[in-house]
């Protein structure tokens, strides 16, 4: 998660998800790091574009970016949108669980 001082949707969405996102499907499958928006990537991390907004959620996998979300749509349509590029980017349940199995 890209944020950033003072960011109202930041805010909102550590008060409405941030709480128990860690404990959710979802926050297993792709746990969440947070980076201020004035920072370096990470090493390690590609992403696609710079990024513009906060917050701002990329999706990495292997070190690479598959895919993110602008903006903090509201808890409502947030699950919707994370579960909709969890699929789209092959992040499944069943394909983590094989992948503990095989480690």
């Amino acid at each position: 998660m890209v944020e950033q001082l003072f960011c109202e949707w930041c805010e909102a969405w550590d008060e409405e998800i941030g709480v128990v996102y860690d404990k959710t499907d979802e926050g297993k499958r792709a746990p969440l790091v947070k980076i201020d928006i004035k920072d370096p990537v990470p090493p390690g991390m590609r992403f696609v574009s710079e990024p513009r907004f906060t917050p701002t959620f990329i999706l990495v996998r292997d070190g690479t970016e598959v895919g993110r979300i602008e903006g903090y749509p509201g808890e409502d349509f947030f699950y919707g949108l994370l579960q909709q590029l969890l699929n789209r980017t092959g992040t499944t349940e069943n394909q983590d669980k094989q992948e503990e199995l095989t480690q």
